[in-house]
């Protein structure tokens, strides 16, 4: 099933050069870390694996035979990268990096500002999804598979808007913005919308969108096929996003429960306190008219 596809190496020295400088600055930072806040464990060696496994995937996906197979052989490769990148490299990198870790950052007030504006929900679903539809206009799309530089310009400026993307959701400056579990279930929702529709154009149109692929013979797959694939793979995101907004559903849930629960508690609070007020009210009548039966008599 291999015959025919590309494994030459892609030689990109500019993704090269981000992915090393983000290693490098994360190992700088964790060294920061252990060295100031020795006492501080919400730098664990899960947030270090995850980051080092979503840089590994993104290089994977960036710098190897992949990349090239999916910018000139099989649009279904390309998509394939785009959801890596998107979906799990994403989340990944997020997860590695606690706030603790970019504390420095955070308390320079020109970044935090910088971040929190574009880590609002609308700012950061609208930058996302325009470079995403923008890319795959078919005269862009046709021009970044003429040119190398020019595809990985696309995939990293989706990938980098992909880490905004998921700010709101999972970044450690999401509580800057005080989303409630209903928001954040709609930011979800809404959020995907967009690229699920693409990928049904992509399954239904009929027609192939993108016709400068060069797909081997050997595969025996027809352009639209290979379209189609694609598509279907663009509707994984979509299945992530039910996984995100499942346990935000339940905790909002627990989280009405648990209000619930104190209005309860305190309406019986406040029932047995009037009670109380009652029954020595009760005791200051009886003692009066204990009194004024005494002096009657």
């Amino acid at each position: 099933m291999l015959d025919g596809l590309s494994f030459a190496w892609a030689w990109h020295p500019g993704t090269l050069a981000l992915l090393l400088i983000l290693s490098l600055l994360y190992l700088l930072g964790v060294r920061r870390v252990r060295v100031r806040y020795p006492q501080d464990t919400s730098l664990r060696v899960s947030h270090i694996v995850a980051f080092f496994l979503g840089i590994l995937l993104a290089a994977i996906m960036l710098l190897t035979p992949i990349d090239i197979i999916g910018r000139t052989q099989l649009f279904s490769v390309h998509m394939a990268q785009i959801v890596t990148l998107t979906t799990f490299c994403t989340p990944l990198l997020l997860y590695g990096c606690p706030e603790v870790l970019l504390r420095p950052l955070t308390l320079l007030p020109v970044v935090r500002e910088i971040v929190g504006a574009l880590t609002l929900p609308l700012v950061a679903s609208i930058f996302f999804n325009i470079a995403f539809l923008f890319w795959h206009i078919p005269r862009f799309y046709a021009s970044a598979q003429s040119n190398a530089t020019l595809y990985q310009v696309e995939m990293l400026s989706i990938f980098l808007t992909s880490l905004l993307n998921w700010g709101p959701l999972i970044g450690a400056q999401r509580e800057q913005h005080h989303m409630s579990y209903p928001i954040k279930m709609l930011y979800a929702f809404f959020d995907g919308q967009p690229v699920d529709i693409f990928a049904f154009v992509l399954v239904f149109t009929g027609v192939a969108l993108y016709t400068h692929y060069v797909i081997p013979p050997q595969l025996n797959m027809t352009p639209f096929a290979d379209q189609t694939v694609a598509g279907a793979l663009l509707l994984i995101p979509g299945l992530v996003d039910l996984v995100v907004m499942t346990p935000l559903f339940f905790r909002w849930l627990n989280q009405i429960e648990d209000q619930t629960r104190l209005t309860d508690q305190r309406r019986q609070e406040t029932a047995d306190e009037e009670e109380y007020e009652d029954e020595e009210d009760m005791q200051d009548q009886y003692e009066n008219d204990t009194v004024r039966r005494h002096l009657q008599g």
